[in-house]
């Protein structure tokens, strides 16, 4: 246990990067905005001093400790941390003590534990009694569910807020920001391009301790010459800098210009042609260039929909439980779990039916988007309502012996129309079965 030892000596230049970079204020913090943008709960908490126990959950690297410094700078209470690591129950229950003797002379203490899901059960009820009676306002901090590593009474008597991984343009700002500033690189002439920025962003998969300590690795590890007219050091952190450093290959490319949308393309149309091995080194492409895998997971649910469909319903369910798996534990982790799709995708029947059936649709409700709904599937939940003929008529299906009820659900105008128009492949036959037997019942049935 220390107090605010991790804030000691921030500005010395033999820390590492990530440490001298460290957000003084909320106005230097990068990321987070839904918790510490104007206005914002988080934010109006910590300039009005007014906090109360709290959890904060996130990644490694999104600023969790970052903003406890922020309020031990900025708060009138005594700031006291704990290690998960070295403290013991004698150690905890001695700070208590002295909170409990604290809070009877008028003052506060905030209790910050790192790495909070390392305590053991015994520990974390070593706060409950001093947490409940407001001798201490304990800030947690954890890379695991706290559902499931914080004690639920412990839990329930404080506000977990949820900070998100750090965007890529984050990462690259708070890149940019440690060019610029003194207590970065601020006084040296460095020289590093907007696409080794982009390569850096992408590599730091969100983390920016990752992000600052492999620029730093980069800077010392650049050539240095001479400039001709000041005499001074140019510093040149090159494309292979970035590859020796991170040993990773940059296969760079403008994510939003056209070799992004190629890629993509080669992506969709290979996984459509049911070819699972080039779809698998499309997806490899553009993972190892830095693309965004919850956007390649969204395009792979998208096609589950749209090229498969009910040929094999599985399918969507798969591409849905990959994109939860990128949005919880992300790169390099998901790349299993989007190979696993796009595999799944490619080898699936496939039938492009649901599109076709939504583009028709959608042709003919724009052409009469004023046609009015029969009255008789209407709803009536008025008086008035029900004596202008709201749901008059409607028959309630399950109460029919084939349950389906003989009305017409589409606009006059439309009466009769098909959009949905089955394929023979894989699942589908099933539904097309189904489709024409209801359609036939249809025809058997007008009154």
């Amino acid at each position: 246990m220390s107090q605010i030892s991790f804030f000691d000596n921030e500005n010395s230049s033999s820390q590492p990067l990530a440490a001298r970079m460290r957000p003084r204020d909320l106005s230097e913090f990068v990321g987070q905005q839904h918790l510490v943008g104007e206005g914002k709960v988080l934010r109006n908490l910590i300039e009005r001093d007014s906090l109360s126990s709290m959890i904060f959950w996130g990644p490694p690297g999104v600023g969790k400790t970052t903003l406890a410094q922020i309020i031990a700078s900025g708060t009138d209470a005594q700031f006291i941390t704990f290690s998960a690591v070295t403290s013991g129950i004698k150690e905890i229950k001695n700070v208590m003590q002295q909170a409990d003797r604290m809070t009877a002379l008028g003052a506060r203490t905030i209790v910050f534990v790192d790495e909070i899901h390392r305590f053991n059960k015994a520990q974390q009820d070593a706060f409950l009694p001093f947490v409940e009676k407001g001798s201490i306002i304990l800030i947690g901090a954890t890379t695991e569910n706290p559902s499931f590593e914080v004690n639920g009474a412990l839990l329930s008597r404080c506000k977990v807020f949820v900070l998100h991984q750090l965007s890529q343009d984050d990462i690259a700002q708070l890149v940019r920001n440690a060019l610029s500033d003194p207590r970065g690189f601020g006084d040296q002439n460095i020289h590093i391009d907007d696409d080794v920025i982009d390569a850096l962003a992408s590599f730091a998969n969100g983390d920016a301790r990752t992000a600052l300590s492999t620029l730093e690795m980069m800077v010392l590890n650049a050539d240095r010459s001479v400039d001709g007219k000041t005499g001074g050091e140019i510093i040149t952190v090159t494309a292979e800098d970035f590859e020796q450093c991170t040993s990773r290959k940059s296969l760079l490319y403008d994510k939003q210009g056209e070799e992004h949308y190629n890629l993509i393309s080669a992506l969709h149309k290979s996984m459509r042609n049911s070819d699972a091995d080039a779809a698998v080194y499309w997806l490899a492409r553009m993972l190892e260039s830095g693309e965004d895998p919850m956007y390649i997971a969204r395009r792979v649910t998208r096609f589950a929909a749209e090229d498969v469909g009910l040929a094999d319903p599985r399918a969507l369910e798969l591409s849905v439980a990959a994109f939860q798996a990128c949005h919880l534990i992300g790169m390099p982790e998901c790349s299993v779990h989007l190979t696993e799709a796009v595999i799944y995708n490619a080898l699936a029947p496939k039938s492009n039916a649901m599109e076709v059936a939504y583009m028709e649709a959608a042709a003919d409700a724009n052409k009469s988007i004023a046609e009015p709904v029969p009255l008789h599937i209407r709803n009536a939940p008025t008086r008035l309502m029900k004596e202008l003929d709201y749901g008059k008529g409607y028959v309630y299906a399950h109460d029919t012996e084939d349950k389906i009820a003989d009305m017409e659900c589409l606009p006059d105008n439309l009466r009769g129309r098909q959009y949905y128009h089955p394929g023979d492949q894989g699942f589908e036959p099933r539904f097309r079965d189904r489709y024409e037997a209801i359609r036939k019942w249809r025809e058997e049935h007008k009154k």
